[in-house]
């Protein structure tokens, strides 16, 4: 009998398995929460178009991989490779202009 554990587990063993591409940790600390509600924001104003968006995701993105919160791989595997990075808007940038979405 097997107490805590499903029998099944008990008899064959469990192996752990590395999460499949596109999994990472999640951002428990909020470090990139600003850069994830800028995102979000535009793509609620502009009803889940995400081509506008797409500066904003790829600050996302850079904000995670800079963290460490995903692991880092080439813009053009993550879909962006054709994104100009002058395109690309920093927090600094959206704050001086009052683009902001933050309440």
């Amino acid at each position: 009998m097997s107490f805590g554990r499903p029998p099944s587990l008990s008899s064959t063993g469990f192996t752990a398995t590395p999460p499949d591409r596109g999994s990472f940790p999640l951002d428990h600390y909020g470090e990139c929460k600003e850069y994830m509600i800028r995102y979000l924001g535009c793509l609620k104003t502009n009803g889940s178009a995400s081509t506008p968006c797409r500066a904003l995701g790829k600050d996302y993105l850079d904000c995670r991989m800079n963290r460490g919160l995903m692991e880092r791989d080439d813009w053009k595997n993550l879909g962006m490779g054709n994104l100009d990075t002058s395109q690309s808007v920093s927090a600094k940038d959206m704050k001086d202009t009052g683009q902001s979405d933050e309440k």
